[in-house]
């Protein structure tokens, strides 16, 4: 008997229907295989039949005896992953009259069996949710620890599971299931600002915290230098913290990303914080920004609507860090391969640290460096000139003195009242780039527009003529700060960029400045 019945294959952060037809029939040949499947299946489904037979004979019912030829369609897209076993299952307990068909039209199926019966999570249920209600299924039947994470897709029944006893009876009509219901709105905006860090618990560093504030306002990218102990990650773990909330819209994208890469827990819905990703420094490039030969998001595309934070920033691999450049740019990594090209979003706040050589006391107020002649600056030219191009603001991080460190009690500045000044730079931001289709923040003006954008009176050009000649600033400092400058404008609800928003910008480029490294 022939049975058809729909899964679903994962493509970047969206999914695409797949049939799964299974045919029974014909007696089986001793000493010889009686089971084919084909429709380029990987490995991991192929081995899937010896989970298959044990699933179904240790949950009560009969595995047959007969042959088997198992399709998946289209038969020209590969197909990877563990997500097939309960399908399979279903379609071939179905072939041989042991189970109903008469739901298969009704629901798309997903799930890995074990060998008792149970059905085990998988990798990218949202996508597939959201394709079930695109398609105008009537829902689908997932394992019961990812039944939260596709609940967020409303007008579609979601049947958890726990083992294929229970999918097997749901399919035939003799088991009702709950379809697993949740207020995923409501939840995410409770969680909106659940965060346990702030920015009050940070003593002294009010000069970095400006910084910080006005990366997060103009969506700068921003990197800090200092001694090892002067704070730069603690101020780092802080910054998701004074960012806008995330959107609706933004909470979905980030989600699918996150659930197709497998690491959403298991009792979550939609994400609900902006993320903050900090990979080691001994990363590859490929676990970076994704590829491998199963495709997947790297950190640049799980940090998408948040912020990357890469501590230690020279130690880094310089390939590594190179393959940053094009993303930063674009907001997005394509993964090429022979049949297929995939694209991650990845539109991401980058933050760095490091310190200024390598002992780490270059420019301390009380150590003494022991660095060589020429150390600094050798430690300093592992990060490429391209890249530090792409980072807007050059923070020098002090240490906090011990009278500031053990004062008790002092009132620090909550994240929240922080968060509150950059949400309505950015609503000024939002108005200016109204009519333009790609351009949400300041800092993702292109240079041609950025003249035209960030205009300054004359003695605002004196000032930056008479700044680039003393301090030695390097050109490629300009357009930087003209776009630092119009985000210390609108923090100041100024509609002008004014001599003193200049000036702070210009003190946010340290690493421009000729002899910095000695």
């Amino acid at each position: 008997m022939l049975v058809k019945l729909y899964s679903a294959a994962g493509h970047g952060v969206d999914a695409s229907t797949i049939t799964i037809e299974v045919n029974c029939g014909g007696s089986a040949i001793t000493g010889k295989i009686n089971y084919w499947m084909v429709g380029l299946p990987d490995n991991a489904i192929k081995e899937g039949y010896q989970r298959i037979q044990s699933a179904v004979r240790n949950i009560g019912y009969a595995f047959p005896r007969v042959r088997m030829v198992i399709n998946f369609a289209p038969a020209d897209i590969r197909k990877e992953g563990s997500a097939f076993d309960l399908p399979i299952a279903l379609g071939i307990m179905a072939a041989t009259h042991q189970i109903s068909k008469e739901k298969f039209e009704e629901y798309l199926v997903m799930g890995e069996l074990g060998l008792d019966g149970s059905v085990w999570p998988v990798k990218g249920v949202l996508p597939v949710a959201i394709l079930a209600k695109k398609e105008k299924y009537k829902g689908i039947i997932i394992p019961k620890i990812n039944a939260r994470e596709a609940a967020i897709v409303d007008n579609l029944e979601i049947i958890p599971v726990e083992n294929l006893l229970e999918a097997a009876e749901f399919m035939d009509n003799r088991r009702e299931i709950e379809p697993m219901k949740v207020e995923a709105q409501q939840e995410f905006f409770q969680n909106q600002s659940q965060y346990d860090k702030d920015f009050a618990d940070v003593k002294g560093q009010e000069n970095i915290k400006r910084a910080l504030e006005i990366a997060a306002a103009g969506g700068h990218n921003v990197i800090l230098i200092g001694p090892p102990g002067a704070g730069k990650t603690m101020l780092a773990q802080r910054l998701p913290t004074i960012l806008p909330p995330l959107s609706i819209e933004e909470a979905l994208e980030t989600t699918k990303i996150h659930s197709v890469a497998g690491v959403l827990p298991g009792d979550s819905g939609l994400v609900s914080v902006r993320p903050f990703r900090s990979p080691h420094h001994t990363i590859s490039d490929v676990a970076l920004v994704g590829g491998g030969s199963n495709p997947m998001p790297g950190e640049i595309s799980l940090a998408h609507n948040g912020v990357l934070f890469l501590d230690e920033l020279p130690e880094f691999k310089r390939a590594v860090l190179e393959v940053l450049r094009q993303p930063m740019e674009e907001r997005k990594v394509t993964i090429s391969r022979a049949k297929i090209s995939i694209d991650y979003p990845s539109s991401f706040m980058l933050i760095a640290s490091m310190n200024p050589c390598p002992c780490g006391y270059y420019n301390h107020p009380d150590k003494e460096c022991v660095c060589g002649p020429g150390i600094v600056k050798k430690y300093l030219s592992r990060i490429s000139g391209p890249l530090l191009d792409r980072i807007d603001l050059h923070v020098e991080v002090t240490p906090v003195s011990s009278d500031e460190l053990m004062t008790v009690g002092r009132g620090s500045e909550l994240s929240d009242q922080i968060r509150q000044r950059v949400m309505l730079a950015r609503e000024r931001q939002a108005h200016r780039y109204k009519d333009q289709t790609s351009l949400y923040s300041n800092a993702q003006i292109p240079s041609s527009m950025a003249r035209d954008i960030c205009i300054i009176n004359d003695a605002g050009n004196n000032l930056l003529k008479t700044a680039m000649a003393k301090l030695q600033l390097s050109a490629r400092a300009y357009d930087r700060i003209l776009k630092v400058s119009r985000t210390i404008a609108d923090l100041g609800d100024s509609d002008d960029i004014k001599i003193e928003h200049l000036a702070e910008a210009i003190h946010f480029r340290s690493l421009d400045r000729e002899g910095w490294a000695g």
